[in-house]
């Protein structure tokens, strides 16, 4: 995982709370994971679709697995720019490449991969994306399309 600032097609932006913070004044690493979450959350608003409503019908994304790396620390009162681009669209997972940036300085502080699985809200087994919501997918400049099933 590099930097690339290309690979920015949707953004969330967020500012940094105390509660945010440390005793040291500056962004807990764990917190990184927070505004990652918000942002792919608000993503899947920025397609139409709510988590409340996924889950009326009966889905629920849950992160199957991830990886950070921490490059800069945020401080109090920063604004923070969260990208969260798809770069693979399976049947029933998606793939987030994720980057946290300091909007003041364009500086890179953290950046992530987030395996999410789509799962049903009732069992927790898997389950495949519908069809709207992966075809508003790829209509928004997703990455990969893998046919292969999971």
């Amino acid at each position: 995982m590099r930097a690339q600032n290309q690979l920015e097609s949707f953004a969330h932006r967020c500012r940094v709370y105390y509660e945010d913070t440390d005793a040291g004044g500056v962004v807990y690493y764990v917190n990184y994971l927070k505004f990652m979450e918000r942002a792919r959350t608000e993503r899947l608003r920025h397609l139409g679709f709510s988590q409340h409503q996924l889950a009326g019908q009966n889905l629920l994304f849950v992160v199957h697995s991830s990886e950070a790396r921490y490059h800069a620390p945020a401080r109090l009162d920063d604004e923070l720019r969260v990208t969260a681009q798809v770069t693979e669209l399976n049947r029933a997972s998606l793939r987030f490449v994720q980057q946290v940036w300091r909007e003041k300085d364009a500086t890179l502080l953290c950046e992530g991969q987030f395996l999410v699985a789509a799962v049903r809200a009732d069992t927790f087994k898997p389950r495949a994306i519908p069809p709207e919501l992966r075809d508003a997918f790829l209509a928004d400049g997703t990455g990969t399309q893998s046919i292969a099933g999971e």
